[in-house]
């Protein structure tokens, strides 16, 4: 593994060049397991920050706190790390400022929104903040394509998210809490992610585990978008939204998923609302192509919406990766031309406010011929009977 990320950090150096940049320096966990390998650390909201420092002609150098060396040790494959300690000097601050040191008669570019306040700080402390220049499009444009294995490893989070609703399908019935579904979901992905990991390799350090708190609500809560799972129980005819977009981490890859069902039955309003959501969200898919631009995919959701009166609601759709929003974004105003190697979370969804949120979404690869879900499962069939 550790092969492919040494190829992305040459390429990027490629880019760099290219680019007349001569220093990148990385803070966010996404970007430095992009390039490095390394995760898992209890980073910056713990006060210690992991960075990463990619010259554009030398092995790139990670600075992260001595508690985590041996885990980025085995890790990654960058041998250069230097470790700082709690309450030794100025922790962190003093490796990155002989590295600052070193290249300060250099063009040293950052992602302005990537860069916690805690870092942010001390560049403004030090006068330091002007002279970056912004490398995040060569970022982007780097992380936009997916490689081939990024795309093995996209399908295997699909995989990961379909048995994620499997064990969500097993569960929703009369009488069972929101909180017991999520329950239920994690513990399906986290088995799916388990076989797979030890289908690979029975020594990876790499976690199987489910994690963060999930997007579900059921009857009148669906109006409330993103609520999380409450103790509030099924009743016969509730719509239960499931979203794993903040949960289904595979690999570190994020992706869009979301599926919507009914307690034992479906009223005739539920029905035609999700109807136009299912049809908005599969127009824009259908419109998915290389050469086509995002706010064009857009479009034809919004048509959907529009032909049935229906009034804004957000944008169509994300590119995802290893961070949960990437470039480009599928709304209005977004020119980027799509192109094979692209992956998108793509959504329907209406919301009646106070009394019902309709929704549905999948992840979509850009191929050479068109489009591939990744997520792929049965959106006619909302209603679980028992």
């Amino acid at each position: 593994m550790s092969k492919i990320f040494k190829e992305r950090t040459l390429e990027f150096q490629a880019r760099m060049l290219e680019a007349n940049i001569d220093v990148m320096l990385l803070i966010d966990p996404d970007s430095i397991y992009y390039f490095t390998a390394y995760w898992g650390d209890l980073g910056v909201e713990f006060g210690r920050p992991s960075i990463v420092i990619i010259p554009k002609n030398e092995e790139p150098i990670i600075i992260t706190s001595s508690i985590e060396g041996e885990m980025c040790k085995r890790m990654t494959w960058i041998s250069k790390i230097q470790l700082y300690h709690d309450s030794v000097g100025r922790e962190w601050i003093d490796p990155l400022e002989t590295i600052l040191e070193k290249y300060k008669n250099h063009k040293i570019s950052i992602v302005p929104n990537k860069v916690p306040s805690l870092v942010l700080n001390y560049f403004h402390k030090i006068n330091w903040i002007n002279k970056f220049i912004s490398g995040e499009d060569i970022l982007n444009s780097q992380r936009m394509i997916k490689s081939h294995e990024e795309i093995i490893h996209l399908r295997q989070a699909g995989q990961v998210a379909t048995a994620m609703t499997d064990a969500a399908r097993a569960v929703i019935a009369e009488g069972i809490s929101e909180y017991e579904i999520a329950i239920a979901c994690q513990a399906g992905g986290t088995r799916k992610a388990a076989e797979i990991i030890e289908s690979e390799d029975m020594n990876s350090l790499m976690s199987p585990v489910i994690h963060n708190l999930q997007s579900i609500n059921s009857g009148p809560h669906t109006s409330m978008g993103h609520l999380h799972p409450t103790v509030r129980r099924l009743k016969k005819g509730d719509p239960v939204y499931l979203c794993f977009c903040a949960i289904c981490h595979f690999k570190q890859l994020k992706i869009g998923y979301d599926r919507q069902y009914f307690v034992e039955e479906m009223s005739d309003e539920h029905a035609r609302l999700y109807e136009i959501t299912v049809e908005a969200q599969q127009a824009a898919i259908k419109e998915m192509k290389p050469g086509v631009t995002a706010e064009q995919v857009n479009a034809a959701s919004d048509e959907v919406y529009k032909s049935n009166d229906m009034g804004f609601c957000y944008r169509t759709g994300r590119a995802v990766g290893y961070s949960s929003l990437e470039k480009p974004e599928l709304k209005n105003g977004d020119k980027t031309i799509l192109s094979p190697g692209m992956a998108f979370a793509v959504d329907g969804g209406i919301t009646i406010p106070d009394k019902f949120g309709s929704r549905i979404g999948d992840t979509i690869l850009i191929t050479e011929n068109g489009s591939e879900c990744i997520t792929e499962y049965p959106r006619y069939e909302p209603i679980i009977k028992r």
